[in-house]
């Protein structure tokens, strides 16, 4: 048996518990969490926002040792320390012919399978975006395991899982960012200092970060923020964006809160010819309204972007390479370090717009 964050039903509290875990099948991976990252997305998948079959342990992005294998994997071995991958490319489909793995169409499929059950009374469960982090050890499918690079914590390289693949690709691979480029960032969480600190290592200019909380401005400018502003403070925030960068507007806009109000001050705050990059995940209900007029006028381009478009195979050794150079600070991104019990009160602090990126630590042997 191991301890669980699970998801009874959408809507309600998700509680610590003992699971069953089964040793792994063919093709699968048998994991012991070193650490997990609280994200927004599970909060998501808690409130309903993401469709997730239910009851569920929750997680998704988390990194740990391997402790056994079932038949037929080649790809790790017992004893590997490991990071999760919650959307793993199949390598078939016809998104990844197309190169872009981020939007397999596969990836979700652990997702709708029980893997393990309740101690208390065998009720199947289900993974998670088919990871399931939230726990002292998880099963999971060979492909949705990368080995660790070299030179990386294994605590901190749960947050590679997503928050930095996320961040990092929306500066890299979706906004493609050009040094001396001013950048907008708007949430400054998990990813959005995962972003701050990318288009500070793609050579971008202004850096301005925008959020509700004051008390960001210090995680902000530490990332490698030029500028702070408070939104909603009083004052039109896409205009003192401008104000800042040159009376144009931000060369590139990144919009991690996934609000309707928010994606239209992104795109408000960028410059004609700009791009505006959208990561946060928001609510079925969220519209967002542009004129036709507008859209002619501004020539801006907007683009939502799914896992940073990021191929972990490809990005995770060269994101490395930047935490070994020290280009990248993996343990800024965390402000609190707590148990799996801590969980709740993290979803509380993410919806208070406190804080950056919980990390569940899991004591180690």
């Amino acid at each position: 048996m191991v301890r669980a964050v699970v998801l009874t039903a959408v809507g309600e509290p998700p509680r610590t518990t003992e699971i069953d875990l089964p040793a792994p099948g063919p093709g699968q991976v048998r994991i012991a969490l070193a650490a997990a990252g609280v994200c927004h997305s599970d909060l998501s998948l808690s409130d309903g926002t993401l469709r997730q079959p239910v009851p569920a342990v929750l997680g998704h992005e988390g990194a740990g040792t391997v402790t056994a294998v079932g038949e037929g994997v080649g790809n790790v071995a017992p004893g590997d320390r490991v990071i999760l991958n919650w959307a793993p490319s199949c390598g078939g489909c016809h998104f990844c012919g197309l190169g872009e793995p981020w939007l397999c169409a596969d990836a979700a499929r652990a997702t709708t399978t029980p893997y393990a059950t309740l101690a208390a009374d065998g009720t199947p469960l289900h993974p998670a975006l088919g990871t399931a982090v939230f726990a002292e050890e998880t099963v999971v499918r060979a492909n949705a395991v990368l080995p660790l690079p070299d030179g990386v914590p294994l605590a901190e390289a749960a947050l590679l899982g997503c928050a930095v693949l996320t961040g990092y690709g929306a500066v890299h691979h979706s906004a493609r960012v050009r040094a001396g480029e001013s950048v907008a960032v708007y949430g400054v969480g998990g990813v959005g200092l995962a972003t701050i600190q990318s288009a500070r290592i793609a050579g971008a200019g202004a850096i301005v970060a925008v959020d509700v909380s004051p008390e960001k401005e210090e995680l902000a400018r530490a990332a490698g923020a030029t500028d702070f502003l408070v939104a909603g403070s009083g004052g039109d925030t896409a205009k003192a964006v401008r104000a800042l960068t040159g009376g144009h507007g931000a060369d590139v806009a990144v919009e991690c809160v996934g609000r309707a109000e928010t994606i239209r001050t992104a795109w408000s705050s960028t410059r004609r010819g700009g791009r505006t990059t959208v990561v946060g995940i928001g609510g079925r209900d969220q519209r967002v309204v542009f004129s036709a007029l507008e859209l002619f006028h501004f020539g801006r381009t907007l683009a939502g972007c799914v896992y940073g478009n990021s191929d972990p195979a490809r990005d995770l050794p060269v994101i490395a390479g930047h935490v070994r150079a020290g280009r990248f600070d993996l343990s800024a991104l965390v402000t609190d370090r707590i148990g799996l019990d801590g969980v709740p009160a993290a979803f509380d602090a993410m919806l208070a717009g406190r804080g950056g990126r919980s990390l569940v630590v899991f004591p180690q042997p």
